[in-house]
Formats: C-alpha cells, structure tokens, sequence
C-alpha cells in the first residue's frame, strides 16, 4: 500500500492544469497535517509538478519536456527579470519561443509577431495590444503599469502581461543569459534521459530462484531488481546471490535488499562514475521509492559516443579557460600549450587555482582519450609544488600517464614556461570505455 506521502503526489499529478493548490486544501481533501501536506507540495515543486507564483500562489503546472530543456515559460521570465504579472496568469505555463524589442515603429512590428513571442517594450499601449491580439506575450519595462483594456485583453487571450523595473536592454540580456545557461544544461545529459523505462526485467518480491533464471534465459539480464506490490524497490539479486541457493527457494532471502541506486536527476557521468567505482553492471533508477527504470553500462556508453557526436551549444566555464590552448602528442604523452589570458586570473594578476586545475584537468583528459580512447572522472589531484604565474605568460602542460589499471589511472601533470617549473601534480582517475 502505498504512503500517505505518495497518495498526495498522485492526487496533485491527477489535478488540471492551471489547478490552485494550497497547503491547507490538500490537508483537508487528503486528510493529512498541513506539515504532510507542505512537505508533498515542496517535492511536487521540485518535480516540476506545481510552482509558487507571486500574487497568485501555487498551481498545478505542465511538466517540462526534456527536448524543451532550452526553453523557458512566461512564468520563468517574470521570475528571471523579477516581474510582477498584470493579467493573463493563465498563459504563465506557456512557452517561450522567441523574444521581440519593440523599439521600432508600429507598422514594422507585425512582421515580427508570432504565437508564442515575447513583446518586451515599455509604456506603449497601442504595441501592448497589438502583441496581444497577434498571440504574443507582453513584457513591460521601466516599472510601467498596464491599462484595464490591456489587462483585459491579456486574460481573454491567455497571455501573460508582465512588468519589471529594468530598462529594455538589461531585460533582454538577462532573458538571453537564461536560455543561454538552458543551452549549457542542454549538453549535460540525465539518467532519466537514457534509461529504460519499458518493458523492464523485474522479480517480484515472493519469486524463486527458479525465477530468477527463466528471467535471466528469456532477457540475458543476469543483475534484476525486485520490487514490491506496489512497484517499490526492495531489492536486487544477481547470479552470485543464488549460485547455492536450490530452485524453490525465495530470492528475497538471497537478495541485496539495500543496492545502490540513482534517480532520474542523476547524471550520467555521475551514475557511470558510481558504475566504474562499484564495479556493477545496472543501477536501478527510483523516485519516490518506486522503481522508474534501470540504466545499464551499456546505455551510459551509447549516451556518451551520441553526446560526443553533437554540436556544442553552449560554453562553460571550462570551455572558456582552454579556449585559447592547444594540444599535441609528444613523447611523454600530451602537451597543452597557451597564454594565461586576463580571464584566467585571480585579482592579484596570477593565474587562479581554480583555472589551473581546470587546465591540469583537460590535459589528464586529452591524455588518456589519445592514448586509450577512454574518459575519465578524477578522483584525486595532489599538487607536488605550485609557483605563482603571471598574466601574459606562455605555459605548457605536460601530461604522463604513470600507472594504468583496468579502471583508474595515475597521470603526472608537469606545468612549465619561460622561467622554469610552475607546477606539477598527480592526478587519479577513474576510466570509463568511451
């Protein structure tokens, strides 16, 4: 039977779109405390379930797809530009597809009107109309309020008219930042992106052994979990659990009833580092107690070789620090080579800590997808000596692989220039077949 935790979770999942939700409302139709009842709400939130809105309070929302990652909803906006929502709360769920200035006359507006737009502009009520009309969302800069025809209109049609304090160019830059960082989040891959989800190889909790291997005859899945009634993990049982165990006996006697496990947030990398380390084959993936799927090394691989074939779209912070580098193979194994850029700093004008070891970092990684075709995920990274660098000074990073085992390796990384030996480290790792 399933917790009276789980029962509200279910209850706000069944509930319309749009739907108001308040602590005090699910206590009484749930009859639970209102501290049960925060608690549910709180994790239906961070599900991407409900979300708390200004002015209007918790709604029932629509879940966000994840091939719709780089996209934000009007309610997301008016958070980002801390806005304030005049009308149309109806629209908040809707979403962003493109964003338009309104700094041009009106009859060159239209063609820049779409369904699904953004009209950010300030105290011009006939291009707030007109954007309404053409199903396109209003953002108000400048702290301007909109007028009761226009707030009208924006309920009639759905559409969210938002105010906030800051001038039009500084809106449009924090907006563009947010899908930006969107972006980025795009190339970071999920557990519940990659898992399966369909058609799993489960035992229930009162199986036999005799089960356990007709299972493993018709999937060749020889690590299965074992759920509950109610689809809940108790535990999973692999062929050296039951290698002495006789046919009739249970599995739950033989099972490890607490396995390792990952949940849909996960990422890959993380889950394949937990793989690697612990030396296992599939990872059940659970959420809220309940078994969603489970995610196999080999699902982890394909997921990496088909990242490892897409565009970037997005720079991180390491991009940036080993834009300006180069690699090469050399006898020792790879040298990186680069300028230490004012971006690299710290304020004192030297190359930061943290830039170098991002910089350390890349050459460990460069070196052991050349010479293996692996990737990794450190593990450890000791400094030997480290000697302030300046801006503006040419370096080269020297990375040697030292030991390699079947999943870790050890890299000595030698850092130095013009005037000498700036550092060096020693860098563990854990390796993962790319």
């Amino acid at each position: 039977m399933s917790t009276k935790h789980e029962q509200i979770l279910e209850y706000i999942e069944q509930l319309p779109i749009g739907a108001r939700i308040s602590v005090r409302g699910v206590a009484r139709d749930m009859q639970v405390s209102e501290g049960t009842a925060y608690r549910a709400i709180k994790e239906a939130e961070a599900h991407g379930l409900v979300s708390a809105i200004d002015r209007i309070g918790t709604v029932r929302i629509e879940r966000k797809q994840v091939r719709e990652i780089e996209r934000l909803t009007f309610e997301e906006v008016a958070r980002i530009v801390e806005g304030t929502v005049l009308g149309g709360q109806e629209g908040l769920n809707k979403t962003l597809h493109k964003f338009v200035i309104g700094a041009m006359r009106l009859e060159n507006i239209t063609r820049y009107l779409d369904p699904g737009s953004l009209m950010i502009v300030g105290n011009r009520e006939n291009v707030q109309k007109l954007s309404l009309e053409a199903g396109a969302a209003v953002l108000i800069t400048g702290g301007f309020d909109a007028s009761p025809e226009v707030r009208k209109l924006a309920n009639e049609r759905e559409l969210p008219i938002i105010s906030c304090s800051y001038d039009t160019f500084t809106t449009a830059a924090m907006i563009n930042r947010a899908i930006y960082d969107r972006l980025i989040k795009k190339d970071i891959l999920f557990v519940g992106d990659v898992a399966q989800t369909e058609g799993l190889a489960v035992l229930s909790r009162d199986a036999t052994v005799r089960d356990y291997f007709r299972v493993v005859e018709e999937t060749g899945h020889a690590r299965l979990p074992v759920v509950d009634s109610n689809q809940r993990l108790v535990g999973v049982v692999t062929a050296r659990d039951v290698a002495e165990a006789r046919p009739e006996d249970p599995v739950e006697l033989f099972m490890s009833s607490k396995p390792t496990t990952v949940s849909p947030q996960t990422t890959v990398a993380s889950a394949a580092h937990r793989m690697v380390w612990e030396g296992i084959e599939m990872l059940p993936v659970v959420s809220h107690r309940k078994l969603m799927g489970v995610l196999s090394r080999q699902d982890v691989i394909k997921s990496l070789q088909f990242m490892n074939r897409q565009p970037q779209v997005g720079e991180t912070l390491e991009d940036l620090a080993v834009r300006g580098f180069s690699s090469e193979t050399c006898e020792q194994g790879v040298r990186v080579r680069g300028v230490v850029t004012a971006q690299l700093t710290s304020a004192l004008g030297t190359l930061s800590t943290g830039m170098l070891t991002t910089l350390i970092e890349y050459a460990v990684r460069e070196c052991l997808r050349r010479q293996r075709n692996v990737d990794m995920a450190i593990e450890n990274l000791s400094f030997y000596f480290l000697k302030p660098v300046s801006i503006e000074a040419e370096i080269s990073l020297t990375a040697q692989v030292l030991d390699f085992g079947r999943r870790f390796a050890k890299v000595e990384v030698d850092v130095s220039g013009e005037d000498g030996q700036y550092a060096k480290a020693l860098v563990t790792t854990q390796m993962m077949e790319r």
